[in-house]
């Protein structure tokens, strides 16, 4: 039987998380182990809460000045034994990470980078509903050389960007509603001058 439980969650105050301060985990362990080891950590996710408007990914929300802070939750690290991969322990360690972005009042998402090699991460954030938004070059340095980085963002309680296909049609289709009426305008407008001339 896997367990799963947060880790470092006595913080000094709410405060804290509101304003980025406090860093909280959760582990997976196997108490089903014969061995003696049911103990030990088979998974493990941290999280930090921060000010969306400190945030690379300001841009993609929906904010109003007026309103409250904003807040988001951007996953430090994840990492499962290698022998218990596949298995489902890193899902269900983003889902803590999603239900207590959830519980945060004015929390609109979870975010996070990976690797643009890591195949098997792309693909679980993919699976879980993660929007990846932004390809970022050179984004890692890793032993002397350059990687890139892809960024995912996952948003809760029904928030969404406002670069939602359905908004991204819509204003396509009124840049292009209004482009259609000013050329005709333009046209209406050179016949009227023809016209006019024409007469004289």
């Amino acid at each position: 039987m896997v367990i799963y439980f947060p880790l470092g969650m006595n913080l000094s105050s709410s405060q804290d998380v509101a304003h980025g301060h406090g860093i909280v985990s959760w582990a997976a362990v196997d108490h089903s182990r014969d061995d003696g080891k049911g103990d030990e950590l088979i998974g493990f996710i941290t999280a930090r809460v921060v000010l969306a408007t400190e945030s690379e990914i300001v841009d993609l929300l929906k904010y109003d000045s007026a309103e409250s802070e904003l807040s988001l939750v951007y996953i430090l690290t994840l990492g499962v034994v290698d022998s218990y991969r596949n298995l489902g322990i890193a899902s269900s360690l983003i889902i803590e990470v999603i239900k207590y972005a959830s519980s945060i009042p004015n929390c609109q998402a979870v975010y996070l980078h990976v690797i643009s090699y890591n195949f098997p991460a792309i693909h679980l954030y993919k699976k879980m509903s993660f929007k990846c938004i932004r390809r970022l070059p050179g984004f890692y340095l890793i032993d002397g050389q350059y990687y890139d980085s892809y960024l995912f963002v996952y948003f809760v309680k029904g928030c969404q960007s406002p670069y939602s296909p359905l908004e991204l049609v819509t204003a396509i289709m009124r840049y292009v509603r209004s482009s259609f009426q000013s050329i005709s305008a333009k046209l209406w407008s050179n016949e009227r001058k023809v016209g006019w001339m024409v007469q004289m």
